[in-house]
């Protein structure tokens, strides 16, 4: 079942249009690797990990050194109820609205939605078994953006993050291996190479279904610097009230991940190997020195094939909006930036058109009908 932004239940539609599904280029050997952690709700036998070959979290980061990525470019976006509408509406982003309160501590901020995927032939997941990966969508704005109405403008940059589990990391001991599986991304690419649905032929098999990708949450996000550590920190928008389904993969209304970039000279950890290693200019690669892992930099997410840890924080967003050292006066602190934040991206969804589901492919430009609920409940 699904679940409108009144609250209200509403059944599931049909999907009827398909696209290129996703990891065609970039697909993990899924053989090799582990199964999600269950939750403890669903009483079977805990899966092997891989955390044998990850390094701990005291180990991951480097020293932390690193330089502040430029702030991005994006342009504003535009209300809109149709498509066309979409084209001829003001911007939604006001750059520079913001200037010289943000904090330098915050590397990147922006908006992020997180989706999951069924298995092989299972359109409506109706447990955790039944997910097969879980995927997060970053669409970085400008570090001095103020959120107006409506939806904002495909600046092309938004980036997949593929993450080969069914839920996300919940606590330290959660050390999953993310991916980028597209970077500098069009909605259009995103709708035809992601989202949709898609069938294809084996020879063992005849024709197999690849279900459409379904929305779980929308939120805005911010990746902060707390020295040694960077971190990716998030406030859900939609649903208003956690269900079911974001309980289970591990979504909070606030929440955050350790995030360390690997070094793409060194050996993977064993079975997350990629047919190609990320093409780092120079001086990015130059950033890693002789460390296997360091603070994930908001330009490493920008290149395909990025391999990053995902560490669980049980504490939700705490650690990851500390006040810094340096910090200039009339600066906020982190976390009064990423509540404003919040705050302009509950009222801008809440005047798209429709229920949830409608609000999050309206803000990515798709047309909601032809594609899954977002789902709350098994």
């Amino acid at each position: 079942m699904t679940t409108t932004r009144s609250g209200a239940k509403a059944e599931p539609t049909s999907k009827n249009e398909n696209g290129a599904g996703v990891g065609s280029k970039h697909q993990l050997n899924t053989k090799s690797l582990p199964g999600s952690k269950r939750t403890k709700n669903d009483g079977d036998k805990k899966q092997q990990t891989i955390e044998d070959t990850i390094p701990s979290p005291t180990e991951a980061y480097g020293d932390g050194t690193s330089q502040l990525p430029a702030s991005g470019n994006n342009i504003g976006g535009k209300n809109g109820v149709t498509q066309e509408e979409i084209d001829q509406r003001d911007s939604a982003e006001q750059v520079g609205a913001r200037e010289g309160v943000v904090p330098s501590s915050i590397l990147e901020k922006g908006i992020i939605y997180f989706f999951i995927r069924g298995r092989v032939g299972i359109d409506e997941p109706s447990s955790i078994d039944d997910i097969r990966h879980s995927y997060i969508i970053l669409r970085p704005l400008a570090k001095d953006a103020k959120l107006g109405e409506g939806t904002v403008d495909d600046a092309g940059n938004s980036r997949l993050i593929a993450i080969p589990k069914k839920i996300l990391p919940l606590s330290g001991k959660d050390r999953w291996i993310a991916f980028v599986e597209k970077s500098h991304t069009s909605f259009k690419t995103l709708k035809d190479e992601f989202i949709s649905a898609s069938d294809y032929t084996t020879k063992t098999v005849g024709v197999r279904h690849t279900p459409a990708a379904t929305p779980v949450a929308e939120g805005i996000y911010a990746i902060t610097s707390t020295g040694r550590e960077s971190h990716l920190a998030y406030m859900i928008t939609l649903p208003d009230d956690l269900g079911e389904v974001q309980k289970k993969i591990g979504l909070k209304e606030k929440g955050s991940f350790i995030i360390s970039t690997r070094n793409p000279q060194y050996e993977p950890p064993k079975g997350t190997a990629l047919p190609q290693a990320p093409k780092y200019p120079k001086d990015l690669q130059d950033g890693f020195r002789t460390l296997r892992w360091i603070a994930t930099q908001p330009e490493h997410l920008d290149y395909v094939n990025t391999q990053f840890l995902l560490i669980g924080e049980s504490k939700g967003i705490q650690k990851a909006t500390e006040p810094q050292r340096g910090q200039k006066d009339g600066q906020e602190d982190p976390i009064e930036e990423l509540e404003k934040l919040e705050d302009e991206d509950t009222h801008r969804m809440e005047s798209l058109p429709g229920d949830d589901s409608a609000a999050i492919f309206g803000d990515l430009h798709v047309r909601a009908q032809n594609y899954p609920k977002l789902q709350s409940t098994f």
